[in-house]
């Protein structure tokens, strides 16, 4: 090559290498200030449109570990507030063994037993009522399996996992009924004489000058000792009903004074009845109840419990008869995003544990919740004793469901995303994270081809001078 002056192309060259080492100690100098080997994609674009799917995940992965540990900690809360629950009816269950103990216990301690069980059915109430997770309620039916109905004379009770969400047709076809006894004879004056009025074995003494009302007033006050309630039958004479419905309701009343215009009106021989069961359809499937609660045990209804109200008039020891509009059963079970992708989620539904849904529809027995039950006497006790156990054993099952959810969902899902997280990471630090021993040695040798670059640089802008000599 000649020696030339109005081109210096080794100058060129050397200015070109110089460029492109100087760009790539820049690139060298970024990995190492910022950690990252891929920070564009002119970087490596293959590898940016992985690293950032991944870290998509990984901050899912994260989220998604953070939601069940709420959840976790949502679920204790429920769990601990039905601890005390147990307690509580552990208790109520011992002061109705108590009751049962009839050859000691008076009427003053059986009262006392009941007060004391009432007490403790409201503390119930009120757990299940408060218990909330921030602001969302949890215990109160709220959080799982909800009935809401379109007629006053039927109450949802509850439902339970089984019972799929839809609207079912409600109608009685055999109404409910108390025992029932009315009066021979109508008390149309006041009573002529005392008398002795025993009602479900409990004497009631009514003294003499008592008008008809006077008299089923006083027998009322004793209502929770005989279970039976005094009211006009709508023609004059006095009615006897229990309070409860069905089969197990027994009444017996016997006077130690004859019928009479002028006594209570049921004469000295005893008059027994027994209360009838009611029988209707759910969804268009007939089922027998108990008392006057309906539960439908097969179909997509089973689970759901009803109970209907009291008719009126003549027919008030009868519950109401015929279509009784519809029920419609909402799932409100709790869901929880506990995986970083679409749909990866888990439910749970937390049943209502107030007294009116627990101990629900034991068969053969007078009372039709926990929050009936009447430890005035020994019979009412043992039935009582039943309903208990049906509440704790409800009680306890809704407890093992959480537990269980916690344990095998909640729990072993974020062990197994907090591996996937490590792994995941692991996987995003190869494709992007820059290897320092690596960076470092490519950084010394860029540093090593700049000072090169520019002493060759130097020497190649003195070639034209070179030249010049030349024309000395």
């Amino acid at each position: 090559m000649g020696l030339v002056i109005a081109n210096n192309v080794s100058a060129l060259t050397a200015q070109h290498n110089l460029n492109r080492t100087s760009t790539n100690l820049g690139r060298s100098l970024e990995r190492l200030s910022s950690g990252f080997k891929v920070n564009r994609g002119a970087d490596g674009p293959a590898a940016l449109t992985i690293s950032e799917k991944q870290r998509a995940q990984i901050a899912g992965l994260t989220q998604a570990i953070d939601n069940s540990e709420k959840a976790v900690s949502l679920v204790q809360t429920a769990e601990g507030a039905l601890s005390e629950i147990s307690s509580l009816l552990t208790k109520v269950r011992s002061l109705a063994i108590d009751s049962a103990n009839s050859g000691v216990n008076d009427a003053d301690a059986l009262a006392a037993n009941q007060a004391e069980i009432d007490n403790a059915l409201d503390t119930i109430n009120r757990i299940a009522n408060n218990t909330q997770f921030g602001t969302k309620k949890l215990l109160d039916g709220s959080a799982g399996i909800t009935g809401n109905v379109d007629d006053a004379d039927v109450t949802f009770l509850k439902a339970t996992g089984d019972t799929a969400a839809n609207t079912y047709a409600v109608a009685v076809t055999t109404a409910g009924e108390n025992a029932s006894i009315t009066a021979g004879t109508a008390q149309t004056g006041t009573l002529a004489a005392d008398e002795t009025l025993t009602v479900n074995g409990v004497a009631i003494t009514l003294n003499s000058g008592l008008s008809a009302s006077e008299v089923r007033t006083r027998i009322n006050e004793f209502t929770s000792q005989t279970g039976v309630v005094a009211e006009d039958n709508g023609s004059g004479s006095t009615r006897l009903r229990t309070t409860a419905y069905g089969t197990d309701a027994e009444l017996t009343v016997v006077s130690n004074q004859a019928a009479a215009s002028t006594s209570s009106g049921f004469g000295t021989t005893s008059l027994n009845d027994t209360g009838v069961n009611v029988v209707g359809t759910i969804g268009g499937t007939s089922f027998n109840g108990e008392g006057n609660v309906l539960t439908a045990t097969s179909g997509s209804a089973k689970g759901l419990s009803i109970s209907f109200a009291a008719a009126t008039g003549a027919d008030a020891d009868k519950t109401v008869t015929g279509a009784q509009g519809s029920v419609t059963v909402v799932d409100n079970s709790l869901t929880f995003q506990i995986g970083p992708n679409k749909d990866q989620t888990a439910e749970i539904g937390i049943s209502q544990v107030n007294p009116t849904s627990l101990g629900v529809g034991v068969s053969g027995n007078q009372f039709t919740s926990l929050d009936s039950i009447n430890v005035t006497s020994s019979s009412k006790a043992q039935d009582a004793l039943e309903v208990i156990d049906a509440a704790i054993d409800d009680v306890a099952v809704l407890r093992g469901d959480l537990g269980a959810f916690q344990q095998n969902t909640l729990e072993s899902t974020a062990n197994n995303l907090r591996a996937t997280l490590e792994n995941t990471v692991n996987a995003e630090s190869v494709i992007r994270d820059t290897d320092f021993a690596e960076e470092i040695a490519n950084f010394t040798k860029q540093q090593v081809l700049i000072q090169a670059g520019t002493s060759a640089l130097s020497n190649a802008n003195q070639t034209s001078q070179l030249v010049l000599s030349l024309l000395g």
